[in-house]
């Protein structure tokens, strides 16, 4: 019998085995694979524990449930952090803040460099974790793995740097009487709070230049999916990083969220996730006049010029909008098409769509999986649904994927027919649904894909150079890809305009962000300034 480790999920390789046999073996798989997650570099969020100062210690709070997307089936639980025990690891980050803020950039270097080191280590049971906590296809699992070892790097490399950058000279209008120099101070106690579509890459985004500019963290990681950053606080201990520098609380926004945004002890926040939630961070941020970065919602746009061949057109398409099994914030779910290849395009975009691998996420093949959980399940089927009752055509999917009965599996689907004024087309549905338009000049398609409350991602395709740029530059968003969708790295900007969030992440700017530029101004002249007291002629 052949088996992937995974539970629930069970493939006889030989057709002579029974049904008793088959269930009999089902129900041993099972059993023994609940123990074996915990022995096989069990996930420490497992023990139903929070990590703070350096320890993991019992969460206070009715532990949280982790549930299999692909099979339903609860492996296992988390545990779920009270405002009391936030308090406590906010108490923690703020004792630890003076010596490392005081530790030079190379020394937080060299332990940043020794956690990518550990994450690399761990890159397989990392994403075998991700996947089985969130539904993500192993392959895109394990890509995320190496992005989150990539960007402790990168953020130890700027630690480094950072120490040059200290004391640097700044050009006087007056320089024979002053002399100005700059040093770039920690921010302080960083709560951060991040989305479940990307689990531990979105908290790698903060948490690695956080502590590379010297500030200490309270990470709070979405309820439906902690396990990756729980596991983060073993290999910070590994690394060597002090107790305090970086705690991790899981929980519920209510509880846990709550008590980071209320508390006058942390300096700055960190969010991505929802527009509402976000809001709620700022309100609380400016009751007391702190820093907030927001990375929110998105309901980006990809245009198709007619000069583009199909394949190519198609294949962006795809990925703009089903990588991640659709649950990405910068989706281009919204497609706007040249009237004069639309149907080219949308026979061939409907011919693949239908050839998807959707499987079980652990398959190594596997293109798409479940979404998270029951909750998003019925949050996107209910905005297909509400696409077909405002007259959209489905091209295909629309529905649940039939050939599973267990799992939040929803079939790729693909909306023609649709008006600027439906819901699928305005509001961001967080799943694998693209709405069509066709266009028939430039600009009716920049007009449209910029009639959005967000602003975080779009794409232009064209083999036209001159258009792409006009383009690129008339789009109102923070991001704009160009004859691609959806390439991100760790050395550029990543952030939109309007509802979709406040601040950039990733790059330098994801960094400079954490600290606090001071002038220091001296009076260099020998001569007095006299403009009080006059000097003496005697």
């Amino acid at each position: 019998v052949e088996w992937n480790i995974h539970v629930g999920f069970f493939r006889p390789a030989a057709k002579v085995c029974d049904t008793r046999i088959k269930a009999t073996l089902g129900v041993m798989l099972r059993n023994l694979l609940r123990t074996s997650i915990r022995t096989m570099s069990s996930p420490v969020a497992f023990n139903n524990t929070m990590f703070v100062n350096g320890r993991y210690v019992p969460a206070s709070l009715e532990p949280l449930p982790v549930i299999n997307p692909a099979s339903e089936e609860k492996i296992g639980t988390i545990g779920n952090s009270s405002a009391t025990d936030v308090n406590g690891a906010i108490a923690a980050a703020r004792k630890a803040f003076p010596s490392w803020s005081e530790t030079s950039g190379a020394d937080r270097a060299k332990i940043l460099r020794k956690m990518s080191e550990g994450l690399s280590k761990r890159k397989p049971s990392l994403a075998k974790f991700e996947t089985m906590d969130m539904g993500k296809p192993i392959a895109e699992s394990e890509w995320d793995m190496d992005d989150v070892a990539d960007a402790f790097k990168y953020y130890a490399d700027l630690a480094e740097e950072l120490d040059s950058r200290q004391g640097s000279a700044v050009d006087c209008p007056m320089p024979e009487s002053f002399g100005v120099r700059m040093r770039y101070e920690s921010v302080g106690v960083i709560g951060i709070i991040t989305p479940w579509n990307y689990p531990l890459l979105m908290a790698t985004w903060k948490v690695a230049p956080a502590l590379a500019a010297g500030c200490t963290v309270v990470l709070k990681p979405s309820e439906h999916a902690s396990l990756t950053c729980m596991e983060l606080g073993e290999i910070a201990n590994e690394a060597g990083l002090p107790a305090g520098v970086l705690n991790i609380t899981p929980g519920l926004g209510p509880e846990a969220g709550n008590a980071l945004c209320v508390s006058e002890d942390v300096d700055a926040m960190a969010f991505t996730g929802s527009t509402a939630t976000g809001t709620y961070v700022m309100t609380c941020a400016a009751k007391q006049i702190k820093n907030v970065s927001l990375e929110l919602g998105g309901k980006g746009a990809l245009i198709v010029f007619d000069d583009v061949e199909v394949d190519k057109a198609v294949e962006w398409i795809m990925f703009g909008v089903f990588w991640t099994n659709g649950q990405i914030c910068s989706s281009t779910s919204r497609l706007l098409i040249h009237e004069k290849i639309a149907d080219k395009v949308l026979k061939r975009l409907k011919e693949v769509t239908e050839q998807i691998k959707q499987t079980d996420p652990m398959e190594a093949d596997a293109r798409m999986g479940p979404v998270v959980n029951k909750l998003q399940y019925d949050k996107v089927m209910g905005y297909i649904q509400k696409g077909k009752d405002e007259g959209a055509t489905v091209l295909t999917g629309g529905k649940r994927n039939p050939k599973f009965s267990k799992g939040y599996y929803i079939e790729p689907t693909v909306f023609v027919d649709v008006k600027e004024d439906m819901t699928i087309w305005k509001e961001e549905i967080f799943g694998p649904v693209l709405s069509v338009r066709t266009f028939s000049t430039e600009e009716q398609a920049v007009r449209e894909a910029n009639d959005s409350p967000y602003g975080l991602g779009a794409a232009v395709m064209s083999n036209d150079k001159q258009r792409c740029d006009r383009v690129s530059k008339a789009l109102r968003f923070g991001i704009v890809w160009v004859n691609c969708s959806q390439p991100c790295f760790v050395t550029a900007p990543w952030g939109g305009l309007k509802k979709s969030g406040i601040g950039r992440d990733l790059g330098r700017y994801g960094f400079d962000r954490f600290l606090e530029p001071k002038q220091i101004t001296s009076y260099t002249s020998s001569d007095p300034w006299g403009w009080f007291i006059q000097s003496s002629k005697l």
